[in-house]
């Protein structure tokens, strides 16, 4: 590389722009993350959209379509024309700072050190301490904006970057939606208790107050008053946001949501099928659609006393079949989707293959992209399969005392915890010697918090083993 390309390079990672804010982005989710960046772009009716064509121009060129991406930064370039006030000052300084990188990674040092340019003449104006380093509000922001869509690995940052903006902006209204959004998505994401779900209330309200005609805002405000145990309040919020013409596709999509969960499945398929018309290759979609027909499935099972026969075990086939469907086109279009896999592999469970269901679990165990909840509830699942549809004890407990080894506190935890000590007592009842089963429970108890009983299990199982001259290591690692 030649001393000016060098040169170059020094000033551009001094930059705030897409290119220096570490996006974390699996190869394997840049097909959906450009489908959700195509989507927004098209039918999230919003202010603040400049931020997404800069960062479908970096997505364009980590696929190597640079051409593609000046195209985008174009665009984003015509819609800041439209824009006054600081905001639009800073969002031209993260377009330039992108077309400085673009150009740089093309070869093309002349055109980047213009933007550059630009750039340093743009942070004199400002008088900011860096020349190519603006430290501002409006730059966190975007900065925030970029994080919150590329995933969840990124949540926890886009937070931290719409607090700082609202600590010296308090009644921004683009702040307050960012970090509302950003904390909706948190609190799906670290599901922890039942209590966390409040965590997103306060800030959802505030950002509605800024924003009295944000209909997606009130969509997501409905769900979270859902799982507060305040459907009728959450009813109203949906009725008023899906009154309103903006941001339709997406409305639709969180009021099926909620309808699903109502138990109103007929109107949440309906809702869903609207917004597929509109984007047919959206996986959050195809994957509410089989939610939808696994919930379908569940009530006729319910309605046959678990044992449906004739038309009702037709009936339960064709949604399993539906289901199914919807769930693998959901893992087409985005590889690292969790939760589907799991769910997929409940519907192979419930057709009887077992044999795919295991090849489930496996692909699930080998994702990169596992954080420790979402392992933590593969082995809970694959645990649970274990135990009833393989009937294997002794696996179901390995599994369980790997998810419950993450200690993340969760209410897949809090299930496995229950559902290990189940399993132990039933082998226990069996069997009243039995080490292994009597550490574990020492264990269970360990964690639970519960000494005293801990210490009572652990000491039975230390005299028996003393008893049978097994004294050592005791079965599955456990220390007692």
């Amino acid at each position: 590389m030649s001393k000016n390309a060098d040169e170059v390079k020094d000033k551009l990672v001094q930059l705030r722009c897409h290119f220096t804010w570490e996006l974390l982005v699996e190869d394997s989710e840049m097909p959906d993350l450009e489908n959700r960046i195509l989507e927004e772009i098209e039918f999230l009716d919003t202010k603040y959209n400049v931020g997404i064509h800069n960062l479908l121009a970096y997505v364009q060129h980590l696929k190597g379509q640079n051409q593609e991406a000046l195209g985008s930064l174009k665009e984003a370039e015509d819609l800041i024309e439209q824009e006054h006030g600081d905001q639009s000052d800073v969002r031209r300084l993260v377009t330039w700072g992108n077309y400085a990188w673009l150009y740089y990674h093309m070869g093309r040092l002349a055109e980047a050190q213009t933007y550059l340019d630009r750039v340093g003449r743009a942070c004199k104006k400002f008088a900011t301490p860096s020349c190519y380093r603006m430290d501002c509000p409006q730059m966190d922001c975007e900065e925030g904006w970029a994080l919150l869509k590329c995933g969840g690995k990124n949540y926890e940052r886009a937070k931290a970057c719409f607090e700082k903006a609202l600590a010296m902006d308090p009644e921004n209204p683009e702040f307050s939606t960012g970090y509302a959004i950003t904390t909706y998505r948190l609190d799906g994401f670290n599901k922890s208790t039942e209590v966390s779900e409040s965590i997103c209330l306060q800030p959802l309200k505030e950002a509605i107050r800024l924003n009295p005609e944000d209909a997606y805002i009130k969509a997501l405000l409905a769900l979270k008053l859902q799982d507060v145990g305040q459907e009728d309040e959450g009813e109203k919020y949906i009725e008023e946001a899906l009154t309103n013409m903006s941001s339709q596709t997406y409305v639709f999509r969180y009021a099926a949501k909620f309808y699903r969960r109502k138990n109103a499945l007929d109107k949440a398929l309906q809702l869903l099928k609207k917004a597929l018309q509109a984007t047919p290759s959206s996986a959050f979609l195809h994957h509410q659609i089989g939610l939808c027909y696994r919930a379908q499935m569940i009530q006729i099972k319910r309605a046959a006393n678990w044992q449906p026969r004739g038309q009702d075990r037709e009936n339960v086939d064709k949604m399993v079949r539906l289901a199914i469907s919807h769930f693998q086109f959901a893992l087409e279009q985005k590889p690292t989707f969790e939760i589907a896999y799991i769910h997929l592999a409940g519907m192979y469970i419930e057709a009887g293959n077992h044999r795919k269901a295991e090849d489930i679990y496996q692909k699930l165990f080998s994702l990169k992209s596992l954080d420790e909840e979402s392992l933590q509830k593969v082995h809970f699942h694959y645990g649970q399969f274990q135990e009833f549809q393989k009937k294997s004890e002794v696996n179901a407990i390995i599994h369980y005392l790997k998810a419950l080894k993450i200690e993340k506190v969760s209410l897949t935890r809090d299930k496995c915890i229950n559902s290990l000590e189940k399993l132990t007592l039933r082998k226990l009842s069996r069997n009243a010697s039995d080490i292994e089963s009597l550490s574990i429970l020492g264990f269970i108890y360990k964690v639970q918090g519960e000494m005293h009983k801990a210490l009572e299990y652990y000491e039975r199982a230390l005299q028996l083993a003393a008893d049978s001259g097994n004294l050592g290591t005791c079965p599955l690692g456990m220390e007692i």
